[in-house]
């Protein structure tokens, strides 16, 4: 399944220790090339751009800019009913104790006023993959491992692959039509949302797929914003893929939520 092995993945390698990166903390002014399992650079002083190779031993490489990244090396290959082969992605918050430089998040839901996003891509033909939007929550503010609530936005799916769970309905979110599927990878709950045709960009609110989640029951307004993320996940191929522009900003000023007193 998909977010499992990355998560095994990752919590061995942070329990060894031994976390590879390029240019952890520091910022990409000129082209970065991340080849390492777990790499990551920071960009525009305030997002970090992961390799995060976490399905496979083959091998992957990044070209990252100062707007994002496209996948140089994709050499993995899985098959399409099993977990993709990594997640390259760029994101905002906290993702397996790498937290953007002077991120807010980990915030509680019912103190975002706003959070907003824009992402631009790049697609190519003859590979197998999603164009997915991650935004992951947690009932307690978690800077390391995963997420119990996972939402995921397919903006393209190319291949005989599908998400998690099954279908449940659909709805209008950012002005589109989108299927919902749901279900559970074995580590965390998934609510997913797939486009009916490829999108190449989107100015949405991120607020207003937490709210549709929680209006589903699948989390409430204690819960905590932790990390919103956007990127790839490729079967088979998908070198020339491409995060060209991302932008990210969650806002605070709503209403805390105070936790019951605990008893005895």
């Amino acid at each position: 399944m998909k977010r499992p092995l990355r998560a095994l993945a990752t919590a061995a390698l942070l329990a060894a220790g031994s976390v590879v990166a390029v240019a952890v903390g520091g910022t990409a002014a000129a082209d970065t090339q991340i080849c390492e399992q777990y790499g990551s650079t920071v960009i525009q002083g305030r997002y970090v751009v992961q390799n995060n190779r976490w399905g496979t031993s083959a091998q992957q490489c990044i070209n990252v800019t100062d707007t994002g990244f496209e996948i140089t090396t994709q050499n993995g290959s899985n098959p399409t009913n099993g977990a993709p082969t990594a997640y390259p992605s760029v994101f905002l918050g906290c993702h397996y104790t790498n937290c953007s430089p002077g991120t807010n998040l980990p915030i509680q839901v019912s103190q975002i006023s706003s959070a907003t996003s824009s992402i631009n891509y790049r697609y190519v033909s003859g590979a197998t993959y999603n164009a997915s939007y991650d935004i992951w929550l947690d009932p307690t503010p978690k800077r390391d491992g995963v997420n119990q609530m996972e939402i995921m936005i397919w903006l393209n799916r190319q291949g005989p692959v599908q998400p998690i769970g099954s279908p449940v309905g659909t709805t209008t979110l950012a002005g589109r039509s989108w299927e919902v599927w749901r279900g559970n990878n074995g580590s965390n709950n998934v609510i997913s949302y797939v486009a009916p045709s490829p999108i190449s960009s989107l100015n949405f609110s991120v607020l207003d797929f937490i709210t549709d989640v929680r209006n589903r029951g699948a989390i409430t307004n204690s819960w905590y914003l932790t990390s919103i993320q956007a990127g790839f996940e490729p079967w088979q191929g998908g070198v020339g893929l491409a995060v060209t522009s991302f932008s990210a900003e969650v806002n605070g000023g709503g209403n805390p939520t105070t936790p019951p007193p605990t008893t005895t």
